[in-house]
């Protein structure tokens, strides 16, 4: 691999490979140095100006960490026996939603390899790992990763990325891989060693923003897109997750992700395979999605949190922090018709209007929703999911209400069986920022009421304690009930995904979503869905597909036991 580095402003680049300093030329017009081939495997890094060894901007594996030197990879040798994956798109795909060291008691790539098949089977169609950046220490969410051409060592390093997806697609699942441009984590970034990767010109929750529309912009936006380009070039992977792209904030006159998404699309067309880029996205903006043709950016879909707002309050009572506005059946059966709940009028959370109406026209398979997913579950005081306190009805309603809905349904890992195992924040930073980052997690939910909320006083897992980790493993040898229900419910529901996927069925029988008594909520479209959460027994017409829990058919009129969901179809 022929070395050459973006550096505009240093006055000296050396490159240090074992016990050799070697001065790189340059810079050229562009800002980049140049240095000598280096083969596979070995180690190296850069002294800036005299300071470092700093690791490659553009590393592929950081064996020793976020701080040590980088080391050459070939992606190209690897093997692929995926010829025939004609690819997937994100759209309308069931989706999973996994973090890689917790989904295995390896807490590998490997290891979540050999699960692949087992999700295939029941019906997983996209997994979506959570970001695999190298972060420090050996445990951590990912969205405080740096390197971000690189891969996690402890989860196996790229080539068992590579050997992950290849499996994925011998199973026939898709791969979503989460990436964040908005920021970098705050141990082990070194790019602004090298340019002008920031800016103050902007700032964002985590500090300065990434540097998209100043001076020096242009490589660093080539930066980000290369590095994407490359995930789907040589690793394969059939999307990208953008993390919170309200925060990629850029004032230039084409906005950078618009001027991605383009790249990918021309990629997409060369490869012959479609591939997905999906934002997570606060702004409630169906700019987002809409093609660049219509003024819009051009990406695959988005994250629909409205929709998870008003299911997630309607079926718990929540009402806490952002969740104010949500927990009406009329509120739900707005997210469901129109997807943004705040689409222009008034947010009570943040003090203001928000959003904008999502037109008729746009594709609702374009919304990504969910019950759960790792923001929801984690950055709750305790991690706990919905399922700790559910009642088994309530969670098979849950599934029914994501997975035969107009929108693309994800699942976070062990949902699909009611995981009740918490999904708490967990890092691995050195001191004193590991104890920085307790105390700042601490002091968050000291004032968001969650003692209310709990019932009684409570105690914040340490986020450095790798029991917090430990405590957040997924356990799929659950056994019982109502684990096994519902994992025959989750079946059912996959079974019944066809008849919603069906060209004009959402023509044919309109969204809504109403209550016929208090607790008894309905879903209608292609599949109707009949939650019965009360303590009385309802009656309803309709021809029963599948029930979770009792009905019984008399003279012509279906009658649902209290706790009990039923699918009918006209």
């Amino acid at each position: 691999m022929t070395l050459r580095v973006w550096a505009p402003h240093a006055r000296s680049l050396v490159l240090r490979s074992g016990d050799a300093d070697t001065p790189m030329t340059g810079p050229d017009a562009d800002g980049w140095w140049s240095g000598p081939a280096l083969a596979p495997g070995n180690d190296y890094a850069f002294i800036v100006d005299g300071a470092g060894p700093f690791p490659d901007p553009r590393s592929a594996w950081q064996p020793h960490g976020v701080h040590g030197a980088s080391r050459v990879f070939d992606a190209s040798t690897f093997a692929w026996s995926d010829a025939g994956w004609a690819g997937r798109d994100a759209r309308g795909a069931v989706t999973y939603e996994l973090h890689v060291g917790a989904f295995t008691p390896e807490g590998t790539l490997d290891s979540a390899a050999e699960r692949l098949p087992e999700l295939a089977a029941t019906g997983i169609e996209m997994v979506s790992l959570m970001p695999i950046a190298p972060m420090p220490g050996e445990r951590g969410w990912g969205y405080d990763g740096v390197s971000l051409y690189a891969v996690h060592e402890p989860y196996g390093g790229p080539a068992a990325l590579q050997r992950f997806v290849d499996a994925a697609h011998g199973a026939g699942v898709g791969v979503t891989l989460d990436v964040v441009y908005n920021h970098l984590g705050p141990d082990g970034n070194y790019l602004a060693k090298f340019g002008p990767y920031f800016t103050d010109a902007h700032h964002t929750p985590w500090g300065w923003a990434v540097n998209l529309d100043q001076p020096g912009s242009a490589e660093v936006r080539r930066y980000f897109i290369e590095n994407a380009l490359r995930w789907f070039r040589h690793f394969h992977v059939d999307a990208l997750r953008l993390d919170a792209v309200h925060e990629l904030h850029d004032d230039s006159p084409r906005h950078f992700l618009a001027e991605l998404a383009d790249a990918v699309a021309g990629l997409s067309r060369t490869l012959g395979r479609p591939l997905s880029l999906v934002a997570e996205s606060d702004r409630n903006d169906p700019a987002t999605v809409t093609p660049a043709s219509g003024g819009g950016l051009g990406l695959t879909a988005q994250w629909a949190d409205d929709v998870h707002h008003a299911l997630h309050t309607y079926l718990t009572g929540e009402r806490h922090g952002y969740y104010v506005d949500f927990g009406s059946v009329e509120v739900l059966d707005h997210a469901y018709r129109h997807v943004f709940v705040h689409d222009g009028g008034y947010s009570t959370f943040r003090g203001k209007n928000w959003g904008a109406p999502v037109p008729d026209d746009i594709d609702r398979q374009r919304f990504v929703v969910f019950a759960a997913n790792h923001d929801q579950i984690g950055n709750r005081a305790l991690g706990d999911r919905p399922a700790a306190t559910l009642t088994p009805a309530a969670q098979a309603t849950s599934l029914a209400f994501v997975l035969l809905s107009p929108f693309t349904p994800l699942l976070f890992m062990g949902e699909e069986y009611g995981e009740t195992r918490p999904f708490q924040f967990f890092t691995d930073h050195v001191e004193p920022l590991g104890s920085a980052v307790t105390r700042g997690r601490l002091a968050e939910f000291s004032t968001h009421g969650w003692e209310d909320l709990y019932g009684g006083s409570i105690e914040v897992p340490d986020p450095q304690a790798a029991s917090t980790f430990d405590a957040s493993r997924v356990d799929p040898s659950a056994a019982g009930t109502p684990q096994d229900e519902l994992r025959a419910w989750f079946a059912a529901l996959i079974a019944a995904r066809p008849r919603v996927l069906a060209p004009g069925a959402w023509e044919r029988h309109p969204v809504s979503v109403m209550e016929s008594a208090q607790r008894v909520v309905t879903l209608a479209g292609p599949v109707t869905v009949h939650a019965n959460l009360s303590s009385e027994p309802v009656a309803f017409e309709g021809k029963l597909l599948e029930a979770f829990g009792d009905v019984a058919e008399r003279e012509g009129t279906l009658h649902l036991a209290p706790q009990s969901v039923a699918l009918t179809i006209s």
